[in-house]
């Protein structure tokens, strides 16, 4: 049981989802790369309670369930982990080098946010339309506003874990992983596959094949950002 006898629950609200994250951030070791992901996606999944508490959506459920299906699939991965079960392949790269002491915690948590937007953004979009019983043209207001939020998660990550500008040379190799690697394009390119996927429900195996390439093109971006890097 243990950890994972905690976690597997579906959460099915975004109040939910951030009592969940809360519970990884106090389970988790500070260093752990998971924890490191967890903190900076908490902090902005905290920021979409907020707004929805304040009315500042305009279609509230639809935002909820689509970023509800989102961190579902994060969590997921999570709890396979723990469980010693087999995790999707954008996710394999953080958990196996989750406690390696010669990756950066920037590593970490850019890796975290190429898994999660780079596979499981489209496939949320997905979810949510199946649940909403929607077209993804009808969440696209909706994508927008939370890829809003990714930004700031992006702006969170580097404002927490980047070193200063004292410490950070133009050689550092840290320099180029954070060039290389942008999350507007991933924003982008995970709307189009959302849409891809969608026009291919009625093709599963079609899909499933799509699906897995993307997922395997995702880990292996994310097995690159987590090569150790001298201090």
């Amino acid at each position: 049981m243990g950890q994972s006898a905690q976690l597997t629950r579906r959460p099915d609200t975004v109040d939910a989802v951030v009592a969940r994250m809360r519970d990884l951030a106090a389970a988790l070791p500070e260093r752990d790369g998971i924890a490191v992901f967890n903190r900076v996606y908490l902090a902005v999944t905290e920021e979409v309670a907020r707004r929805l508490t304040a009315g500042r959506f305009t279609d509230p459920r639809a935002t909820a369930t689509l970023d509800v299906r989102f961190a579902e699939r994060y969590l997921t991965a999570v709890d396979a982990a723990a469980d010693g079960r087999r995790v999707p392949a954008c996710w394999r790269p953080l958990i196996q080098f989750r406690r390696h002491p010669g990756i950066r915690p920037l590593q970490f948590a850019l890796a975290g946010v190429n898994a999660h937007i780079g596979h499981d953004l489209a496939l949320a979009v997905v979810d949510a339309c199946r649940t909403l019983e929607c077209e993804p043209a009808d969440l696209e207001s909706d994508f927008e506003r939370v890829g809003d939020l990714l930004v700031a998660l992006e702006e969170r990550v580097r404002e927490d874990l980047m070193p200063g500008p004292d410490l950070l040379q133009i050689a550092d190799p840290l320099t180029h992983l954070l060039g290389a690697w942008s999350l507007e394009q991933a924003r982008e390119a995970a709307w189009s596959a959302a849409r891809a996927l969608w026009a291919l429900r009625r093709l599963p195996e079609v899909a499933e094949e799509f699906t897995q390439r993307l997922d395997a093109a995702v880990g292996f971006a994310g097995r690159m950002m987590l090569t150790p890097l001298p201090d």
